[in-house]
């Protein structure tokens, strides 16, 4: 017999969202900070804490990281100062604004009668959603103040009076700008200007209603001294990000002026199928909709916004190669309003809840799974098991640690940068005369890399499914 709650969709929802942070508060614990992305994002955060450099981001001690804004990264860092330098204290901003979210749009919803827990079960049901609700990264940022212009937007718009939703628009355009750069400006202002043109008084509506001049003192403010400072201090920073960073790297295909990673070429309109795969199962249901609704799309004030929110980011980056597939975070949240706005058309809401939780079930089998057979520290592409392993040995502590040919940043991270770089064969020779004991790491695809006079002097120790780490004999 099924309790009579669970056959109450409320109840439902309820569980099912409390259950779903609850998860993901488990795994910004405890699984480890994984390569590359996240563990260069946690690493460039710890190395601001430590330096105590604030202004210009390090992806290593000394060398300016230009290929982002800080607000993340100040976000990580403070994180470090009030939790100490974990996995967990990395995570936890990235956690929180994405939580933020889900309360706002339960508030915003619930005024219709909506199920307060309803937007937070679309969206933590989604995998791209889920997975960066605890995600060392720029997006979540970015995703958090995109949303809060949008929303600034409309309410502006529709309320009678100027608000604080007003200043809230320039205060988040001023965040974007400092979260990602102009970007904000690239999946915002196209989609509210075309919205604006298809009904006539809108333009004078915003006018009248946005304290344009005042707004955009706040945005200066807030964004152009970290821009003018992080010049100053690294000279040459406005011309990679500007022009690199927000041209370059999406109309030049195979760009290779990224200093920090080798450009991700993708087939023109791969944005849409990470759409559709990072956006299950609603972005199925939604476009459904939408052409089912195509002739009153137009008519329809808030549907009008948000279709034209959710496909200007897919058009934008339709004409990029360089993309990925966080590129989709944005539209999470339009798609997940529609599906609200249509919710009450289903009548088989059961079976459109069981078919959402397919993504997260499979994350809770996967990782209680991987934890039954004892495997987690084989498996997970993180050095942080195999480095506590051989760590254990206290006469290991001490020993300087290097990389060959290539760092991980998760060792990075996890040895507190004492992890060095070693290139050339050369520089190996040195190194070796220079210690008697060493802890040298390699990537398993390197092993045979290493000129056997030195691999001979070592003894294999620890390993997983990329890295092995050698202690000299």
């Amino acid at each position: 017999m099924i309790p009579e709650k669970l056959k109450n969709n409320s109840y439902v929802l309820y569980i099912a969202v409390i259950t779903l942070v609850l998860f993901r508060l488990l795994l910004i614990a405890k699984i480890p900070l994984l390569d590359k992305t996240e563990a260069r994002y946690a690493e460039i955060a710890r190395i601001m804490w430590e330096t105590n450099k604030w202004i210009v981001p390090q992806i290593d001690y000394g060398i300016p990281f230009w290929a982002k804004p800080p607000l993340s990264t100040w976000l990580s860092a403070g994180s470090y100062i009030a939790f100490g330098v974990n996995e967990f204290a990395s995570r936890l901003p990235s956690f929180l604004l994405n939580i933020a979210l889900i309360v706002l749009a339960g508030k915003m919803v619930k005024k219709s009668g909506v199920s307060f827990y309803l937007p937070g079960f679309i969206l933590l049901t989604m995998p791209e959603f889920l997975i960066h609700t605890g995600v060392v990264s720029t997006d979540t940022a970015l995703l958090f103040c995109v949303t809060i212009m949008m929303l600034s937007f409309w309410k502006t718009m529709y309320d009678d009076k100027k608000t604080y939703w007003n200043y809230l628009f320039f205060v988040a355009l001023g965040l974007g700008l400092l979260a990602k750069g102009p970007l904000i400006m690239v999946l915002t202002f196209p989609p509210l200007f075309i919205w604006c043109c298809l009904e006539p008084g809108r333009f004078k509506a915003l006018f009248s209603k946005f304290s344009i001049i005042l707004g955009f003192l706040i945005t200066v403010v807030i964004a152009i001294p970290w821009y003018y400072l992080a010049e100053k201090e690294t000279p040459g920073f406005l011309d990679y990000f500007i022009i690199g960073e927000h041209y370059k790297r999406f109309v030049v295909s195979g760009w290779n002026g990224d200093l920090y990673g080798k450009p991700k070429t993708q087939p023109l309109g791969m944005i849409w199928a990470f759409m559709f795969a990072f956006g299950f199962p609603w972005v199925q249901i939604v476009f459904y909709k939408i052409w089912k609704n195509r002739k009153l799309i137009l008519k329809d004030s808030w549907i009008s916004f948000l279709v034209l929110w959710l496909l200007w980011t897919p058009v934008f980056f339709t004409i990029s190669k360089n993309i990925l597939h966080t590129y989709m975070l944005p539209v999470t949240i339009p798609i997940m309003f529609l599906m609200v706005h249509w919710w009450e058309d289903f009548a088989t809401k059961k079976t459109l809840i069981r078919m959402a939780l397919f993504f997260p079930a499979v994350v809770f089998i996967a990782y209680f799974a991987v934890f039954a057979t004892g495997k987690i520290d084989f498996y997970m592409n993180s050095d942080k098991y195999i480095l506590e392993q051989t760590m254990e040995k206290k006469e290991n502590t001490t020993l300087p640690i290097y990389y060959w040919k290539e760092k991980n940043y998760s060792g990075q991270f996890y040895t507190n940068g004492r992890a060095q770089l070693i290139k050339e064969a050369s520089q190996l020779d040195s190194v070796f005369k220079l210690n008697k004991k060493l802890i040298l790491i390699t990537l398993i695809q390197r092993d045979e890399a290493v000129p056997k006079q030195y691999l001979d002097q070592m003894i294999l120790t620890e390993s997983n499914y990329k890295t092995a780490i050698y202690i000299r004999k």
